[in-house]
């Protein structure tokens, strides 16, 4: 529009030059063009003639601009590079790597000396000589051994929290219960079940101690002193951890600790009611005999299968005779009876580290330290048994380091042995391989083995916990079916495809 009576002005040339694009500008510069630009700008201004200030304006960023972003221009570098060390900032910040979450505080409860070193003192005055004087009853705390046994667990996870290990593990020892989330009762119950042996025991040393020692009297000692404690009464239990690796260990007073976390080595002789994988952790055997140093193959294992062991148990340890009548007479096969003993171990060992197999029927209860004896030997387990616990199964998937068969099976005559001779040696090295994998879990002496493994265990039922004490508090009424949410994963698979 113009104003009346004066004719339209001229449109005039801008005195404003804009520089021309680069004859070859990198591609993902495109949309930054000085006319697509411009073109953009003069859409969303108003339809009159814009201002020459405000091009002129416009011009001089955008030749700034392609001045910075030019590939010969010594800027642009400057600004990729700062592009550049911003990115990789960026990715090395906190955010991307997550730290490790923070290690779950544990308390060790000062027991009185008798449940702990005592209990080793007891042991070794019950086996010394009659009328000797015992080595042991004068030998600080600190200078005192373990005896050899296949529950040596408690004693690895006592010393590992007195050690005060780094804050970079899965659980960290607190001096101030208060603190706590844990709480560990370092009870030596496995050791304390076999103090004086099943048989007559000997008249009592020169000390007495042989004689006075009852398991059952300790069970309910330990009891009432926890009952002592606040911490013990606050949650009735449930935050305290107890190990019990012995199917025997703490039966008298189970009942009365089933809120707590158990480790186990399985829950042969358990309820239910008393113990499940919620809750508790299984714990691996202590091998008795010396781990296999030399590497992989068969050319060293001209046996077969191996299996050194008593031959007649009761309850579900009936099939080991029954294997001992089909397995005695084959050629490649060791079979074998075989009682606790120095001369036992050294046999079991030379058996297995010669041996590509290694028969683990189910005893008394499904699991024994002979699973572990074989593991360390590189020696594939054959495990007979319909229903079995191992430690560790959300790490170590146990298909690739041994083979299952079921009770049915294993009796029928022939069918082991012809299975294991179909499996070929590149098969049996691929097992060996695996194992050889996993084989730390399962000793005690190694510092990155199943101490760390079960404290890793255990720190995973810190949440659990947490949730179960704060829904406990809520809760007006309790159930009257004597069923606790805890413990929902049974002990026998009928009551599992049940409650499923």
């Amino acid at each position: 529009m113009w104003e009346r009576g004066r004719p339209p002005r001229k449109p005039r040339p801008s005195p404003i030059l804009v520089p021309p694009p680069p004859s070859s500008p990198p591609p993902r510069l495109n949309l930054l063009l000085p006319r697509s630009l411009l073109a953009l700008a003069a859409r969303a201004m108003p339809s009159r003639r814009p201002s020459p200030v405000l091009l002129l304006l416009l011009a001089l960023s955008l030749a700034l601009l392609f001045l910075i972003l030019s590939p010969s221009s010594p800027s642009a570098s400057v600004f990729s590079r700062s592009l550049s060390s911003g990115s990789a900032i960026a990715s090395s910040s906190p955010a991307s790597t997550p730290a490790p979450p923070a290690p779950v505080k544990i308390y060790l409860y000062d027991l009185p000396a008798k449940f702990t070193y005592g209990v080793v003192r007891s042991y070794t005055a019950a086996r010394a000589p009659s009328g000797s004087a015992d080595a042991a009853a004068a030998l600080p705390d600190e200078q005192l051994r373990y005896p050899g046994h296949q529950h040596a667990a408690e004693w690895w996870l006592f010393k590992d929290l007195l050690r005060r290990r780094p804050w970079d593990r899965p659980v960290a020892r607190v001096d101030d219960p208060s603190d706590a989330d844990l709480f560990y009762v370092p009870f030596f119950s496995s050791l304390s079940l076999v103090v004086n042996p099943i048989r007559s025991p000997p008249a009592a040393n020169a000390s007495g101690a042989a004689a006075a020692y009852s398991d059952e009297a300790m069970q309910e000692e330990l009891l009432e002193w926890l009952k002592r404690q606040p911490y013990w009464r606050r949650h009735r239990g449930r935050d305290h951890v107890f190990i019990c690796q012995d199917p025997n260990a703490l039966y008298r007073v189970i009942d009365r600790i089933s809120n707590a976390v158990l480790l186990v080595s399985d829950f042969g002789r358990l309820r239910s009611d008393q113990a499940s994988l919620v809750k508790d952790v299984i714990l691996p055997y202590s091998h008795r005999i010396n781990s296999f140093k030399g590497e992989v193959g068969v050319d060293g294992r001209p046996s077969l299968l191996f299996f050194m062991g008593n031959r007649y148990r009761k309850e579900g340890g009936k099939v080991r005779d029954a294997l001992f009548q089909i397995l005695e007479n084959e050629d490649d096969v060791t079979i074998k009876h075989g009682t606790q003993s120095r001369e036992s171990r050294r046999a079991a060992r030379q058996g297995m580290h010669s041996s590509k197999f290694c028969l683990h029927p189910a005893g008394d209860t499904p699991s024994a330290c002979r699973l572990f004896d074989a593991l360390v030997s590189l020696c594939v387990p054959v495990i007979v048994s319909d229903y079995i616990e191992l430690p560790f199964e959300d790490i170590i998937d146990y298909n690739k380091i041994s083979i299952f068969v079921g009770i049915s099976k294993a009796v029928q005559p022939g069918y082991l042995t012809s299975m294991l001779r179909r499996i070929s040696s590149e098969r049996i090295l691929e097992y060996q391989r695996e194992i050889k994998k996993v084989k730390h879990y399962f000793e005690y002496e190694d510092p990155n083995g199943p101490v760390n493994e079960i404290w890793r265990q255990v720190s995973l039922k810190a949440p659990l916990i947490k949730l179960l004490i704060n829904r406990n508090k809520r809760l007006l009424e309790r159930g009257t079916n004597g069923t606790d949410c805890s413990c929902i994963c049974s002990t026998t698979p009928t009551e599992i495809t049940a409650a499923s």
